[in-house]
Formats: C-alpha cells, sequence, structure tokens
C-alpha cells in the first residue's frame, strides 16, 4: 500500500492566471508507481486531443519516483509533453539535481498549464511558488549566462535544480532542450521549444524535507547491497573511467559507428575524438548525479587563448559523451578534438539538443553537395565534413532563422527533406533524428517503434551484437525481445532509475526496495505495469495520429553495410508489423 507521504503530493501551477494549488494523486501513484507512468496519466488528462504543440493547452509534466532521494542511481526526472518536434508524444529523461530537488520540495510531480503573457521564470522553494520577471533574462546569447545570474539571486545553493532555455527555445526550434546545472539535459523532443512558447524561461525549484524510513535496518541493508554493485560492477566502472565516450573506438571497430551522414559506418580518425584521447588531453572533472556514486559525467577543460591579449586564457568547461562525439564528430567528419568541443559549447550556450543538431547538419552537408541546397541558401556557409567552424555559422543561422532553409532546418530533418528533397538520406524515425548506432536492424527498429523514438528506448543495438551477430534472429524473436525489454523500462523509468544502473535493479532487487518505500508489488505485478504503462503510452500516440502502417525508413540505412550486413527492409517491417499485432491483441488500440 503507498505510504501516505509527499510523494503523491501534485504541484499544480497555471501560467495564464499566475496561480499555484497542491492535489494529492494517491491514486495515479498508488498504481503507476511515478515517473513515467505517472506522468503518462497526467499528460493524458491535462493535454486535449489534438492540440497544437504552441498552445498553452500543452501541459509540461514533471515526475520522480518512489526511490528517488532514498537509493543510490533512482536520479532522474521524467518529462512529458505532446512534441513539437514530432507532434506526438514527448517523453525525456534528465538527471543532475532534477529529480532529488522536486522530491525534497515535497512534490512527486508539477503540472504545468497554460501560457505567460510576458516572460518569466517560475521559483519553487517547497510550498511555495513565485513567478518572477524574467524580461531581462530574455533574449541572453547563452543559458550558461542566465544559469549563474539564477544562481546569485535564488536561495536554496546545493539543494536546488535550475533548468533553463537557450535561444533555441525562445526562437521554437522544435528540437530546442532544457539546460540542469549545466552540463545535464531534457534533450530530444523539444521540450525547450514548448517552454518557449509558455514564456517561461527558467524554473528553480528547492526543498528541504526528508523521507521517513519505517525499516532502517533492511533500509541500510538494500542501501549497501545497491552502493556496492554501484561502485563495483565493471559496467559502471567503465562510466566513471572514460564514460560512455569509451564506446567509440569498439563501435568503429565493430563498423557501427555512423560516419559522413551514414555514408559510411567507420570513421577512419575516430581515434583522434576517441574517449581514451579526451580524457588524457582534456578531462577537466567528472561529476555525477545526486546520489549517485559512479560519477559518468565528464568534463572538458578547454583553454583557448583570447584574440588581442599576449599569454592570456580562457578555459571553457564542456560535457561530452558518445552521443555529441558521434552527432557533432563522425558524424560531420570531425576529427579535431578542440573544434568538436567549440562546436558542442556552442549548441550547449544555444539550447540546442546536440543529436538533432548534428544530423540535421549532416543532411544538410550533403543536400549541399547534390546540390539540393545551395550556398545562396546557406547564406554563404559553405559545409563541409570537418570544417567546424562552418557549422558554428550554420547553427547560429538555424537558432536567428533568417531565411526559409534554416526555418525548416530548425523543424529538424524529416520537415527540411519533406520540403527540399533528399529524403532518402534524412536520417529520421518517426520525426526524431537518429541515435549513434548502426550495428544492424534491431537498433533502428528499436527507435522506429519506441515509444519516445529516441535512443535509450530499447537497445536494440544490444540485440544486434549480442543475437543478431551470433546467430540470425527471426522476426517474432526480434520483436518479442525489444518490446520486453522497453516495457520492463517502463518500470525504471517510473521508479526513475538511471538506465544505466539497469543491471543492478533487477525485479527482486526492485520489489524489495519498493517495500521499504511503501509499494509492495512482486516481480511479476511490476512485469504487468510495465506493460501497461507501455501501452498508455502507445494509447496518447495513437490518439495524436501515429500510426506503425506508414513509418518511413530512409534507404540510406540500408545501403550502408552495417556488422550484421546490409539490412533488408523487409525484415524491418515484418518485425513492425508483430509489434503493431501485439498492440493490436492487446486492445492499446481499437483502430489498429
Amino acid at each position: 500500500m503507498l505510504r501516505d507521504d509527499t510523494l503523491a503530493n501534485v504541484l499544480y501551477i497555471d501560467l495564464s492566471q499566475k496561480r499555484f494549488w497542491i492535489e494529492r494523486r494517491q491514486d495515479l501513484f498508488g498504481k503507476y508507481i511515478g515517473g513515467t507512468g505517472v506522468a503518462t496519466q497526467l499528460l493524458h488528462e491535462e493535454c486535449p486531443g489534438n492540440c497544437d504543440v504552441f498552445a498553452p493547452e500543452n501541459p509540461i509534466v514533471f515526475a520522480v519516483g518512489p526511490l528517488t532521494a532514498m537509493f543510490p542511481l533512482a536520479s532522474k526526472t521524467v518529462a512529458m509533453f505532446k512534441s513539437p518536434h514530432t507532434g506526438n508524444l514527448g517523453e525525456s529523461h534528465c538527471g543532475g539535481r532534477s529529480a532529488v530537488a522536486i522530491r525534497m520540495a515535497g512534490y512527486g510531480a508539477i503540472v504545468i498549464r497554460g501560457a505567460s503573457d510576458m516572460p518569466l521564470y517560475l521559483a519553487i522553494h517547497g510550498n511555495q511558488a513565485y513567478f518572477r520577471d524574467a524580461a531581462a533574462l530574455w533574449g541572453m546569447g547563452s543559458s550558461f549566462t542566465v544559469g549563474r545570474i539564477l544562481r546569485e539571486n535564488e536561495p536554496g545553493a546545493g539543494l536546488r535544480t535550475i533548468m533553463r532555455i537557450g535561444r533555441a527555445g525562445e526562437k521554437l526550434i522544435s528540437y530546442a532542450c532544457v539546460s540542469t546545472e549545466t552540463y545535464r539535459h531534457f534533450g530530444r523532443l523539444g521540450l525547450g521549444a514548448v517552454f518557449g512558447s509558455k514564456k517561461l524561461k527558467a524554473i528553480v525549484i528547492s526543498g528541504k524535507s526528508s523521507l521517513p524510513v519505517a525499516d532502517k535496518k533492511q533500509y541500510r541493508k538494500v542501501y549497501d547491497e545497491i552502493h556496492k554493485a554501484a561502485v563495483t560492477s565493471p559496467a559502471m566502472k567503465k562510466y566513471h573511467d572514460l564514460g560512455t565516450a569509451e564506446n567509440v573506438l569498439p563501435l568503429n571497430e565493430f563498423g557501427g559507428l555512423p560516419t559522413r551522414n551514414l555514408e559510411e559506418a567507420k570513421f577512419e580518425r575516430a581515434s583522434e575524438i576517441s574517449g581514451e584521447v579526451l580524457a588524457e588531453h582534456f578531462l577537466g572533472r567528472r561529476l555525477a548525479c545526486s546520489h549517485c556514486p559512479v560519477g559518468c559525467i565528464h568534463i572538458a577543460a578547454l583553454r583557448e587563448p583570447y584574440e588581442d591579449e599576449a599569454y592570456f586564457y580562457k578555459t571553457s568547461m564542456i560535457s561530452y559523451d558518445y552521443e555529441p562525439i558521434y552527432a557533432l564528430g563522425s558524424m560531420l567528419g570531425i576529427s579535431n578534438p578542440e573544434g568538436f568541443l567549440k562546436l558542442v559549447d556552442r549548441i550547449e550556450a544555444w539550447g540546442l539538443d546536440v543529436i538533432s543538431t548534428g544530423v540535421v547538419l549532416a543532411w544538410a552537408t550533403e543536400a549541399q553537395e547534390r546540390g539540393i541546397v545551395s550556398e545562396k541558401k546557406t547564406m554563404g556557409v559553405k559545409l563541409s565534413w570537418g570544417d567546424y567552424a562552418a557549422y558554428i555559422d550554420a547553427v547560429e543561422l538555424i537558432v536567428e532563422q533568417p531565411n526559409k532553409l534554416y526555418q525548416a532546418l530548425g523543424r529538424g530533418v524529416d520537415h527540411a527533406a519533406s520540403v527540399y528533397g533528399g529524403e532518402e538520406f534524412a536520417l529520421a524515425f518517426g520525426k526524431n533524428e537518429m541515435p549513434g548506432y548502426h550495428t544492424g536492424p534491431a537498433a533502428h527498429i528499436g527507435v522506429l517503434i519506441g515509444a519516445r523514438h529516441s535512443h535509450l528506448d530499447n537497445a536494440g543495438y544490444g540485440l544486434d551484437q549480442k543475437g543478431l551477430v551470433k546467430r540470425q534472429l527471426c522476426p517474432e524473436e526480434v520483436a518479442e525481445a525489444l518490446l520486453t525489454e522497453e516495457r520492463w523500462r517502463q518500470v525504471l523509468s517510473s521508479l526513475v532509475i538511471c538506465f544505466f544502473a539497469r543491471g543492478i535493479y533487477i525485479p527482486d532487487l526492485v520489489s524489495r526496495a519498493l517495500h521499504l518505500a511503501g509499494f509492495d508489488f512482486t516481480p511479476k505485478d511490476l512485469k504487468e505495469i510495465g506493460g501497461e504503462i507501455h501501452r498508455e503510452k502507445y494509447r496518447f500516440k495513437f490518439r495524436e495520429g501515429f500510426s506503425l502502417d506508414n513509418i518511413r525508413l530512409p534507404k540510406r540505412i540500408l545501403e550502408t553495410p552495417s556488422p550484421t550486413g546490409r539490412l533488408a527492409e523487409g525484415f524491418i517491417r515484418t518485425v513492425v508489423d508483430h509489434v503493431k499485432k501485439t498492440l493490436l491483441s492487446e486492445g492499446a488500440h481499437n483502430s489498429l
């Protein structure tokens, strides 16, 4: 039974009326745990069918879980909204201090309705919410500067989270992100643009609540078990030592590293931007999300001389991991690590999703090479593989939107290709740009069918490496494996557990940890809940017009050999058809 604590408190904020209130929603947290499960239900309640993504009616929902602030690695916040990038389900996860700050403020979820008539930021301190004038912050060139100003003017240092958007969100770029604690992001799918449409520049959240534990002896035992697994696991050691950037060289050797808009799957200069090289020559510090003993966040220190001052240098601290290295490195043919870091730094300051930005730039480069997009349309910017300076110029123009081409690029590669052509090499699935894995069919299918159409939905790339390379799995086996993994991830993202710890938080341990938080769910119960949450997400997607019948498959993924050989379109579509039949048999959508 759900304990009567603050987790069931939902803070409702109406930006139009500048008012807030708190409701107890034990009905949601008792059934759907928290995080993704609860946020999905709140999205169903708050978002009218077919509403405009930039209308005041499109809500923003944040949710955390019952293990947040209680156990290691339960450190993520889930955001739910209708995506301006896909017109469909928007779901984004972020670490840093966001989850613990929300829980310590006394809430399990926050729902933001309406839209302000002037720029503002929200300051939520415990049971009070304040609507602050953000006119002076609106239009600032760097989200880093916004963060510094808020740190200096709001209380709660050490306990708070600071979420903010950059110029990209203000300009309603459909893949604008929301940055927290400078180095973490609600990336993918355009939460930053929804903030911008509401004239919401930032949110500061802090609190000092405490969480009572009924059985302290058993709590310490389970806590120590999780902590020991986190600090001794070889997989978690990898995340500490090199972070996900360790994947660059193995994926390149494997032949699964997308290069130059996936014209190839091996980058001949991958070693120059590898995790090993970045750690040896640029690593400035490691950071960890709250309640995480691993510290997978790697920060590069880039030292650059001032142009007009001899012997004077500035040092920029820039976060990196595998996906930025793929999207802004190999995908763009960039092997210069300093140039790569400079490009990352500018994209972060403007508040864009790094993965989508890289794939958009890669498409634009090939489109210019093929004569589809002229240099006149790019306003004199000559895009060429490896030229990071030209890419920085192009990104600034995407943010500022001076002409129709850059307006199209600001809506993503799928939209730009629909306007200018080049759809066969426009690498997007469900309108969201591909993540960095060309490991075989399961990686791409996982994104095609995933509820988020994003990376980390179901780790199809792992299935490629473990299953398809060793033996040819049939379509039914691939469909079942992908769905099984994704549905368990609905449980983890309802807790909300970092997916890097999915090998630690296995069903039995999750059940024991939840018991100490006041939930009595068996492993079987959890499996059923994961399936129901997955179906509820699809119910929203189908309501908003998504269909498994008309998915677009970029031809480029069929042309460039993967480690499993050339991919067969028939095999991919057969797997998707099996997923469709499964959802139909379970009643996820009556008109499938």
